[in-house]
């Protein structure tokens, strides 16, 4: 392929990425907790970028309920333990009472629904439910990891005489089990988010700890949101 070929590509999975409203979202994410990492909570431009890039990120938000609405509602993989399922489903619960709760705020934020007192209550009651579904993202991790791990001890000794690597069902698992470390990972960093947005815990997780745990929870979600092949050349 010529230089020429090699950046229309590269340009074509560029705008196939910036035309999700999910991958729009998470880069103002970034963009929202680097500032509130860089304001540390003090009034000033880097403040106020932070707090106009969060209403704007609601708009993106808008009837994104349905989606972890439909996902409670959806069958689950067969095979999938029932500790798991009930996980999984108060995972979509809350995530979904979350984005639907969200919509108020943004309409108390905006000046269309004029009840400030209960705007702030109902943003609290949202963090919350937001905190909770990181919670049981996390468990539901660690279960699916540990399902991984069983699976891949299986596999090694069936393998054990053969070059496991070039086993095609032994590499899946093992990009699985990357893939579901990595969101572990978010979903762990994303309740000191809501613990800091909610202020739990004010002396330890200040603003600039919740913006810099925020920032990288976002960046991790921009890269999941790449497509396949960028995500083949990412080192």
């Amino acid at each position: 392929m010529s230089t020429l070929d090699v950046a229309r590509a590269e340009l074509a999975l560029a705008v196939l990425y910036l035309n999700k409203a999910e991958a729009r979202d998470k880069i103002c994410r970034a963009i929202q907790y680097g500032s509130k990492f860089l304001s540390n909570g003090e009034p000033g431009t880097a403040q106020s970028v932070d707090k106009s890039t969060s209403l704007a990120r609601k708009v993106f938000r808008l009837f994104k309920f349905i989606n972890d609405l439909h996902g409670l509602i959806s069958p689950n993989a067969p095979g999938t333990p029932l500790p798991l399922i009930l996980l999984g489903k108060s995972k979509n619960a809350l995530l979904s009472t979350f984005l639907f709760l969200d919509q108020i705020v943004w309409l108390g934020r905006t000046g269309i629904y004029k009840n400030k007192e209960r705007t702030e209550l109902i943003g609290r009651i949202s963090l919350f439910c937001w905190m909770g579904s990181s919670i049981c993202s996390t468990l539901v991790e660690l279960g699916e990891l540990g399902r991984l791990s069983a699976s891949r001890k299986k596999l090694d000794k069936e393998l054990m005489n053969t070059d496991k690597y070039k086993n095609e069902k032994y590499r899946v698992k093992l990009q699985q089990s990357n893939e579901r470390s990595l969101a572990l990972i978010k979903a762990g960093m994303d309740i000191v988010v809501a613990v800091g947005l909610l202020q739990l815990a004010p002396k330890k997780v200040t603003p600039r700890v919740t913006g810099a745990f925020g920032f990288v929870t976002s960046l991790i979600s921009c890269y999941q949101l790449l497509p396949s092949p960028q995500k083949a050349k990412t080192p």
